[in-house]
């Protein structure tokens, strides 16, 4: 590997840093005006990803790497949301990766085409485990704008839960529509009480 040209991976390093403050713009259709970045989005959906993956009996640290890498392609396209893929029509991730990839050392370069083909064919558990957390993930985002007023998630709430397809997605889905966003405050500090906000 020391003989190898890093530059090229230096240079999606510092890529892979825009998404960061990238925004995922389907939420300014629900009216939030800071919604979340593209970052802030494949961190949360990996961890969820780890946590489904482990209850379906899948590998968790592979679900958790298809899922940091799921988005890593809006670095170039943005994130379209699904009204402007009408009129624009989506890249394809496969081939936005690619030529992310173009110069990096082909061991590098294999590997990170192969997770994104990977999640994109949703054929393996650990792909499955993936998706579902991205649309978990979207679906827990929801339910924190809906309890800071933005009521027009619920659209997006909705659609999420209605996409979530492992027995243990489904009924994490279930478990978090039946709490508020603090319950996990209020039991960690060992209050009781009523469902709240």
């Amino acid at each position: 590997m020391a003989d190898q040209n890093l530059k090229e991976v230096a240079h999606f390093l510092w890529e892979a840093g825009t998404l960061k403050s990238a925004r995922r713009t389907g939420w300014w259709r629900a009216g939030v005006r800071d919604p979340e970045s593209v970052a802030e989005h494949a961190w949360r959906t990996s961890v969820i990803a780890s946590v489904i993956a482990t209850l379906e009996g899948a590998d968790p640290a592979r679900a958790a790497h298809l899922a940091v890498w799921h988005d890593s392609q809006e670095s170039r396209t943005g994130d379209v949301n699904h009204l402007g893929k009408k009129y624009g029509g989506a890249a394809d991730p496969e081939d936005v990766t690619e030529d992310q990839t173009a110069g990096m050392p082909e061991v590098l370069r294999t590997a990170v085409r192969a997770v994104v083909a990977e999640y994109e064919a949703r054929e393996t558990p650990e792909a499955v485990c993936a998706r579902d957390a991205d649309k978990l993930e979207c679906m827990l985002q929801g339910l924190e704008y809906k309890a800071r007023g933005y009521v027009g998630a619920q659209r997006w709430i909705d659609n999420s839960r209605a996409r979530i397809t492992t027995d243990s997605g489904r009924r994490l889905a279930d478990e978090l529509l039946a709490q508020g966003p603090l319950d996990w405050l209020r039991a960690a500090m060992g209050e009781t009480g009523e469902r709240g906000q």
